[in-house]
């Protein structure tokens, strides 16, 4: 597995631009009413694997992997002319084999076909083979390129966090590689729940297409913006742990270690216990452009604006969460940062009728995508040269290569 970011193939070939989505997304583009409805999609087949991960007792790094891989194979292909729904349970499938955590074939069958059952989808196969033909599609479309990065273990290291209690570290990825997001010098010291929160932030990302326009670290460090951003309890504590550091540093040099040399003493002591960052110091003095940071942050507040029109049954799907967080605790982060002109998602819903949106359910979005292929499926059937196209895409590379 490659350690470098830099050198990887997630940077070099699934790094792409908005051109590139548009594309991908034209021909879905012909049989929606609204263009919104395909950023709702995005939503509700990442809080679909989310559900299916769950019941397959993966780690949320698998799970954030195989939503990275439905994604992925998305860039080459369109609702419209595929199952994402099959797509989704191979995403599964492969990620869990990819992050060396395997699941058996039939547990994913059945597991796939009672849960994609609840939104009235009768059609998924029994037959375990279709799922491992699908497999190979998938690793096909995605050019075998199985290394992905997510953004937490940079949220981690940021935060001197080599292991948490909410986190889930991403075991393979070398701790000592390149600090390509600065010098690592100053730690921002968070307190878990602060730190709970951007890990939410960041899984909260994969409900949109960040993950294909933006390097992980990047997403990261926005993370931590946003949760500075939304807690003022938080950003009052750095400050002043920032303001008076002789209280946080005064209690190792009381007892000197009489084992050791005292420069060798004092050389270490001061390393290990640096004066803690100021927040404007610490941003200035990552290795990352804060304008795009900034342009980040402000996608994930559209993303929350978008996800507040959406609605799905009791949470499901929204575990691990900013959301889901705020819908059980009201935790108070998630509340400081419920104002409007902040994440409209993370407050209460709207009053639908007095505002006059139209929410967005499951069950709406099943029937388009089952609209959406019936539509395509009589365009290739009855085009406007009269010659009938081929649907599927791999029998008719098959049948070329004999």
């Amino acid at each position: 597995m490659a350690t470098d970011f830099w050198s990887s193939s997630h940077y070099k070939r699934w790094i792409v631009d908005r051109a590139t989505l548009r594309q991908a997304r034209s021909d879905d583009l012909q049989y929606v009413d609204n263009p919104e409805h395909l950023a709702f999609l995005n939503i509700f087949f990442a809080n679909l694997i989310s559900r299916l991960g769950r019941k397959l007792q993966l780690r949320q790094r698998v799970i954030a992997t195989a939503i990275v891989f439905f994604r992925r194979f998305y860039v080459k292909n369109s609702y419209c002319e595929t199952d994402p729904f099959i797509v989704a349970a191979a995403c599964c499938y492969v990620a869990a084999k990819a992050e060396e955590s395997p699941v058996h074939i039939k547990h994913v069958v059945s597991e796939a076909r009672t849960l994609f059952g609840e939104y009235g989808i009768k059609t998924f196969p029994t037959d375990n083979s279709k799922l491992a033909e699908m497999e190979f599609y998938l690793v096909d479309e995605l050019d075998c390129d199985l290394t992905v990065f997510h953004p937490y273990r940079t949220l981690m290291t940021l935060v001197g966090k080599g292991t948490s209690a909410a986190s889930d570290t991403e075991v393979g990825e070398a701790e000592d590689g390149p600090r390509y997001w600065g010098t690592g010098e100053g730690k921002l010291e968070l307190s878990e729940q602060a730190i709970q929160t951007s890990w939410f932030i960041i899984n909260d990302t994969l409900r949109s297409e960040l993950c294909l326009l933006y390097p992980p670290h990047l997403i990261a460090v926005a993370a931590i913006y946003l949760t500075l951003v939304f807690s003022t309890t938080t950003r009052a504590q750095i400050q002043a742990s920032s303001a008076h550091p002789s209280s946080a540093s005064s209690a190792p040099h009381a007892h000197p270690d009489p084992t050791r040399r005292s420069s060798r003493s004092a050389s270490s002591s001061s390393k290990k216990h640096a004066q803690p960052p100021d927040l404007i110091g610490w941003m200035a003095g990552l290795n990352v452009s804060m304008s795009l940071v900034a342009t980040i942050a402000q996608e994930i507040i559209s993303l929350y604006a978008l996800w507040d029109r959406y609605s799905e049954d009791a949470g499901a799907g929204e575990k691990g969460s900013l959301r889901h967080a705020h819908a059980l605790r009201g935790s108070r982060a998630a509340k400081e940062a419920g104002s409007r002109s902040g994440s409209a998602e993370m407050s209460e819903a709207r009053d639908e009728g007095a505002q006059g949106e139209v929410r967005i359910t499951p069950m709406f979005l099943v029937q388009l995508l089952l609209h959406m292929r019936q539509k395509r499926m009589e365009d290739l059937s009855h085009p406007a040269n009269g010659r009938p196209v081929a649907v599927n895409k791999m029998l008719e590379r098959t049948q070329a290569a004999g």
